[in-house]
Formats: C-alpha cells, sequence, structure tokens
C-alpha cells in the first residue's frame, strides 16, 4: 500500500476529530467536571427580586454597614453596633459557585454584633455571601463576593 497525501490528509483529519470527541465526552460523562452554575427554581428566584432590591438599599441607608472579615477562626460578620443585636433575625447563606454541594444557610443568632461562620465549614475558594434579616419590621440585604 502507498502512502499518500490524500491518505495522510484523511488520518490527520480522523486523528483531531477523535482528539474533540475524547474531550467532548470526557466532560460530559465525568463527575469530577460537573459544575452547577445556576440556582434552581430559577423564575420563582427572580419575582422576589424588587423586594431584594428594596432590601439592599435599607442596608445602603444604614450608618455604618455589614463588613464581613477573614479570622483565624472563620469569617467573622460584623453587624452595626447601633442596632439591637438581639432583635436582629435572618439567615447567611453561602453559595459555592464550582461545587454545589457545599452550598449551605445558617441562621442568625446574634448575642453581641457579630456573627462568626467556623472555619471548618468553610472550604479555601471563592463564595457568594448573601445575608438577608430583619430589624424592627424592616428588611435588609448584604451580598458579597469573597475568597477564603
Amino acid at each position: 500500500m502507498k502512502f499518500n497525501w490524500g491518505t495522510g490528509l484523511v488520518i490527520g483529519m480522523l486523528s483531531f476529530m477523535s482528539f474533540i470527541l475524547y474531550f467532548v465526552i470526557t466532560m460530559s460523562t465525568d463527575q469530577k467536571y460537573s459544575y452547577d452554575l445556576v440556582i434552581e427554581d430559577y423564575y420563582k428566584h427572580e419575582m422576589n427580586l424588587q423586594g431584594a432590591i428594596d432590601a439592599t438599599e435599607n442596608s445602603n441607608q444604614l450608618e455604618t454597614p455589614v463588613t464581613g472579615t477573614k479570622t483565624e477562626a472563620g469569617y467573622l460578620i460584623a453587624f452595626p453596633e447601633n442596632l439591637d443585636p438581639k432583635a436582629i433575625t435572618g439567615s447567611v447563606f453561602l453559595y459555592r459557585p464550582s461545587a454545589r454541594q457545599l452550598d449551605f444557610d445558617m441562621p442568625i443568632r446574634l448575642s453581641s454584633s457579630n456573627l462568626l461562620i467556623p472555619d471548618k465549614r468553610l472550604v479555601g475558594g471563592r463564595w457568594n455571601i448573601t445575608i438577608t434579616w430583619e430589624y424592627e419590621g424592616k428588611n435588609y440585604r448584604f451580598e458579597d463576593e469573597i475568597t477564603y
């Protein structure tokens, strides 16, 4: 059998197509490449958008904003000190864009103006944190992207 340029071209094209097909199948079927980048009930979530906008505006009007800092014990969220911590109710939601199974929600129970998210709950990397709380009948919301 004689090997000419046409045969080489066909072999090259088949090799390239096999190479691409291998990566497409690998990325589609392997669970370690599975990323959940959207939330469930997307449309239901969007219906509450105006309430979230109003709550964010309420947070922006606070004298002292909510802040978060990384400490050795975990991630420390500081609420305004001029508010009564026992009257603050709500939740903290941490969303991990690259791993849905790491997402968690924790209620806000304060005895002081600080809330600590323990270090053992947070894996290193990027997190989206959403704090929604109510104080004296008014809703507040704080969102931030953190790298832990």
